[in-house]
């Protein structure tokens, strides 16, 4: 067996080109705009952990560890287990696609990179994430970070009163940070912090099938439900499987993937003398040496199959660790088209953009699909960009209660509910300027009240300012208040 660990730097037995079990590129998925690629935003990730890998590697202004275990980034050589789950997030949101000739770069391929890692010996404690998010919010403005990346959860579920993690996540979003958050991979009605703090954009995942067709789209195993506040979550979802991501260099994966796919890429008149001589650096049995040129072929596919290998240097991932990093690309697009927007407005943008999977309940996939184009287009004409006025959550002001909703292109909105006995036209609100909507009703005491926003007298929507909402029995929400 050869005695290393190939790299890219190595003479190229390989091709960077795709196989014929390539992933679907990010962008292409979501047909998102190829004009914005995340130019003079810079991004901040908490992870376990970070490898310089040459995607990302010239675009770190800053890394720091929390326990001081890993001084600098680009003295690591030989990557360790807990720095692949970081790399594989962060470069498919802003890689350059550099090992793959531009193919699988993330859609932010030019954002700025800010990476902190949070782990100690591999593993993760609440404190940790404690200690990076207070990283991010004493280094914010040194480093400018608009975007934050957190794409791991905590280990107790508490109110948002009760965690410092979820205090944390509301002040970085009240100074003008938009956090993406990985609702979590356990296909149960559960959420914890950071996925449950009020303010971040808490993103699930759904299934292409690896295929553009709208039609393929199925839900992932997201983790879902009513947080401990009584929000329901995730916002949105976003892909979750088949994302391309790296096979980390210097490791025995990336050598084998080199050269299984380097024998995938051979002529048959060169096939068999190089498993000959390849068949132990490419990770097979013995047994292939034994085999017809075409099962030996077969035998090459299922390994790369089974490895889930799409390029040499590349494989497709899976997880909701992945779905919130993309639509953290998305929003550096839309800060990119616009950098003046807020987390509020921006959060209001991809919800009120998304598109739900209508065989699927809605509780399990928020306001639904990421929808990359549709959002970007509507950043760049979004003219509330600096404060949240229009988009904060309804205001109880002695016996009145104040709804507001912005929509820059309605031309009527009306409050419908139990209140009104669901009468359409009863309570309309009222466009103040630039599209925000208001209107106030009078309540008697303490009341719980489940509410929908009727749009142009035919669209009808929950309330996108306000996370407390139930299921409507007809594939929607009821938006509800308790006052």
């Amino acid at each position: 067996m050869h005695d290393r660990v190939s790299t890219d730097t190595d003479n190229h037995l390989h091709t960077h080109a795709l196989n014929r079990y390539a992933a679907v590129p990010t962008a292409d998925k979501l047909k998102a705009d190829p004009r914005f690629t995340g130019s003079g935003v810079r991004i901040a990730f908490l992870d376990s952990g970070f490898y310089p890998h040459p995607d990302i590697s010239n675009r770190i202004i800053a890394f720091h560890d929390i326990h001081g275990e890993e001084k600098t980034l680009h003295s690591l050589i030989e990557p360790k287990a807990h720095h692949w789950h970081g790399t594989q997030t962060v470069v498919s949101c802003a890689g350059s696609g550099q090992l793959s000739d531009g193919v699988y770069k993330g859609i932010a391929s030019e954002a700025e990179l800010v990476l902190v890692k949070v782990s100690r010996t591999g593993k993760i404690s609440d404190d940790s994430i404690v200690a990076g998010l207070e990283w991010i919010k004493g280094n914010r403005q040194k480093y400018d970070i608009r975007i934050l990346n957190i794409s791991l959860g905590g280990d107790t579920n508490a109110a948002t009163k009760d965690s410092r993690i979820n205090q944390l996540c509301e002040e970085l979003a009240a100074s003008g940070v938009v956090i993406t958050v990985a609702s979590g991979n356990s296909s149960e009605s559960c959420t914890v912090p950071p996925a449950s703090s009020p303010s971040v954009i808490t993103v699930g995942g759904y299934s292409d099938g690896n295929r553009l067709d709208k039609e393929a789209y199925d839900l992932y195993h997201s983790s879902f439900g009513k947080t401990a506040d009584g929000n329901v979550k995730p916002e949105l979802i976003a892909p979750a499987m088949y994302v391309a991501a790296p096979i980390l260099p210097f490791t025995t994966d990336y050598g084998e993937a080199e050269v299984l796919s380097m024998l995938e890429a051979a002529p048959d008149f060169s096939f068999d003398v190089l498993l000959a001589e390849f068949w132990q650096d490419a990770g097979l049995t013995r047994d292939v040496l034994s085999l017809d040129t075409e099962s030996a072929r077969n035998a090459v596919g299922t390994s790369i199959r089974g490895r889930k290998i799409i390029a040499a240097h590349y494989q497709h991932v899976d997880g909701t660790s992945f779905a919130a990093p993309i639509t953290a690309s998305v929003i550096a697009q839309m800060l990119e088209a616009n950098p003046l927007l807020s987390p509020a407005a921006i959060k209001h943008i991809l919800i009120t953009t998304a598109e739900r999977i209508r065989s699927d309940r809605a509780i399990r996939q928020g306001y639904g699909v990421l929808n990359a184009k549709r959002a970007v287009e509507l950043a760049a004409s979004e003219k509330h960009t600096g404060d949240n006025k229009g988009f904060k959550a309804p205001v109880r002001i002695g016996e009145m209660v104040e709804f507001t909703f912005h929509d820059d292109h309605a031309s009527s909105v009306n409050l419908v509910g139990d209140f009104n006995e669901w009468n359409r036209g009863s309570v309309p609100l009222k466009r103040t300027s630039n599209g925000i909507w208001t209107t106030s009703i009078q309540i008697n005491g303490t009341q719980r009240l489940r509410y929908k926003l009727l749009i142009d007298n035919e669209r009808w929507t929950e309330d996108p300012t306000h996370g407390m909402k139930e299921e409507d029995g007809f594939g929607g929400f009821h938006s509800v208040l308790e006052i």
